[in-house]
């Protein structure tokens, strides 16, 4: 397993991508899993989703700089947290890497993604007529920073209610290799906008976010 890329945003917020070369069994050797997690590990598919669930958890180990038991559970919506750390956590995973970013400051979602040409036959799922009218002639990699962005966001308000087509909508902007956008989430009458930051990693998309307004008490 190779860390190819290591990004510090602050002292606070940081995110890794790994390159997956082991085995599920040479992964294991490097956990050490409770029931709950056996049991889940269980009932994954093998294959890919095995590597990839395995290879996510030996990367929290690594950021966390501990070989110690990692108590990682997700709540009643699947979002991970931790409760004996205190960072807020997102996972990605595409084909041969596995992702992770955490944060002291808040909630935050990150995602990976291949560019593939197939997004241009899927956009209208996930892309309202207002949001396609700014892609420039069916850009590929502008239509996948849009599904990263939407994706990052989904994953940081954790409720599976959610609709990318409904519920999340980016405002115009101009695509770059590298760059932000701001991503609106309405959920019944609250509205929050966000920064989404989008960048090419060899050829995937990468596209991360964090709240971090503070919290209400």
């Amino acid at each position: 397993m190779a860390l190819v890329y290591l990004r510090e945003l602050n002292s606070e917020t940081k995110f890794a991508i790994w390159k997956i070369e082991e085995t599920a069994t040479e992964l294991l050797e490097r956990l050490q899993l409770d029931e709950r997690e056996q049991s889940i590990l269980e009932r994954i598919t093998k294959g890919k989703r095995t590597l990839h669930w395995l290879a996510s958890r030996v990367l929290l180990r690594y950021l966390l700089k501990t070989d110690f038991f990692i108590s990682c559970p997700s709540d009643e919506n699947g979002k991970p947290y931790l409760p004996d750390y205190p960072y807020e956590i997102s996972f990605t995973h595409s084909y041969d890497y596995a992702g992770l970013m955490m944060s002291q400051k808040g909630p935050c979602g990150i995602d990976l993604e291949l560019v593939k040409d197939k997004v241009v036959r899927i956009k209208e799922k996930f892309m309202k007529p207002s949001e396609l009218a700014f892609i420039q002639n069916d850009h590929i990699e502008q239509l996948y920073a849009c599904w990263c962005a939407k994706e990052a966001v989904y994953k940081l308000q954790g409720n599976k209610g959610v609709s990318f087509l409904e519920n999340i909508t980016i405002s115009p902007f101009r695509y770059n290799a590298q760059g932000v956008m701001t991503v609106m989430l309405q959920k019944g009458s609250i509205t929050r906008s966000f920064d989404v930051y989008y960048e090419k990693f060899q050829d995937y998309m990468l596209g991360y976010v964090v709240d971090e307004q503070p919290k209400e008490h």
